[in-house]
Parts: structure tokens; sequence; C-alpha cells
């Protein structure tokens, strides 16, 4: 079983991260680092690279060139301390409750210890009274929000968002959006892609901007939306369409 005050895995840091398809690089030469402090919201057009970026921070994918260091995990497993939720989760066949209890188990967490586990992930995702309802009968805002208490009671260090949102009202947005600061706020870094500039502007302590595999601009929330110093980001917030912009840049 992960402890929760184990020392922290990151910072994680990127270097020259390319990733390629066939004759395709779909993420190029990207260098940042991510560090246990602010929430980090990606955002950039469709196809610009966000999940897929995402996937490779998660070990899901294996970059073509370059290099994904966890500089404190020293000799550690990180995929230990992580968790991440799809935009579209997966569901297992079995009830809301079986669900958290499943990832637990898979992760080791003795039997004993599982209940206050499960029971305080239900109650801070809005759950309880789901407890025992099959999971793939849940709506779709539920079913995300089950997402997020699998992820919660395995107390994940980091925790990577694939546009959790997409698709859902307003109201479950809200529900949503309070559970992830709620893990922020008990100590899991938030690493999260979103289409929905409203939400980074609520959530983000700092952006990346990402455009055909490039991050272009990476800088804290209130100084991105002051200003991006990137003429393509600034294009991307003043609502222009950015898939006619064929030409490669290099961050400034």
């Amino acid at each position: 079983m992960i402890q929760a005050d184990a020392p922290t895995i990151l910072p994680l840091e990127l270097k020259d991260v390319s990733l390629q398809a066939g004759q395709h690089r779909l993420i190029k030469d990207v260098s940042c680092t991510l560090d246990a402090k602010d929430v980090t919201i990606i955002i950039g057009p469709n196809g610009a690279g966000k999940s897929l970026l995402l996937r490779l921070c998660h070990g899901l994918l294996t970059p073509s060139a370059g290099a994904i260091h966890w500089h404190g995990a020293n000799g550690r497993d990180p995929s230990l301390y992580q968790a991440m939720v799809f935009q579209r989760p997966v569901m297992l066949r079995r009830s809301v409750r079986a669900n958290i209890d499943f990832a637990l188990s898979l992760r080791k967490v003795p039997r004993r210890l599982r209940h206050n586990l499960i029971e305080e992930a239900l109650h801070r995702a809005g759950l309880n009274r789901f407890a025992k309802t099959p999971a793939r009968v849940l709506s779709f805002g539920e079913q995300q929000r089950l997402a997020l208490a699998r992820s919660w009671a395995l107390r994940p260090q980091i925790l990577f968002l694939d546009e959790p949102t997409a698709s859902i009202d307003p109201a479950a947005t809200h529900v949503i959006e309070e559970v992830i600061m709620a893990m922020r706020k008990e100590g899991t870094k938030i690493v999260m892609c979103t289409h929905d500039l409203g939400q980074a502007r609520r959530l983000a302590d700092e952006v990346i901007f990402l455009h055909r595999g490039r991050i272009l601009e990476k800088s804290g929330a209130a100084e991105f939306f002051a200003g991006p110093k990137n003429d393509l980001a600034q294009a991307f917030l003043r609502g222009e369409l950015l898939w006619w912009h064929r030409r490669e840049l290099t961050p400034p």
C-alpha cells in the first residue's frame, strides 16, 4: 500500500520528448518541468497533442526520443504514485463500491483498510447513495465522479485528467471541479487538459499552451490570461481557429 506521507516522486521533467507515428511527429521536442505545487492546465486547439502529452507523462506511451524523469522517485516505481482519469472512463461491470474496491486491490491495499478508504471516496465524490448501483447505469457525469473517487481512494501524488468535463452540463461540471480542487487541497498535484477556457481560468495556477505538438508557452495563469507572449496563444484566446496555421513555431 502507498503511504499518504511518502516522499514525493515530483518534480517530473520532460527533456526533448518527441512521439512519432509512422512518418508523423505528433509531439515535438517538448521540454518542461512539473513540480508539486501548482494546478497545471494544458490548453490548445483540437489535435494539438494534449491527450498524447498526458499519456506520455503517465507512462502509457513511450517517447520516440527524449527522456521523462521523475526526480523524486529514487528507485521507486512512479506508476504506484499517480493516477489518470480519461475523457471516457472505463466502468467495470460491478457496483460503484466494487469499482473502487477493485482499484484498491490492484494496488495491494489490505482488505481491512479498504472500507474506510471507499467510504471516504464515495462521500467526497457525492456518490454515497449510489454505492450499490451498477456503475454502468450511472449518468456520464456520475461516472466521471466515480472515476475521480477511484483515483481519490488511491491517494495519488499526481493526477492526470484528460478533459474530464467534456460534454457534461454546467451543474455536473461544477461538482467535478469541486472534487478536483478538494484533491488538490489534500496535496495531489493536478495536471489537466481542457478545451474550456473558462474552466482553465477557474482552476489553473499554471498554463501550458500546446499547438501542433509543441509547447509554445508555459507561464503562470494570471500572466497568461492577462496577455500571452506567443502570437498563436494570443489568437487562441481571442477565439480564432488555428487549424490553418501550418507554420511550425518554436517557443519564444
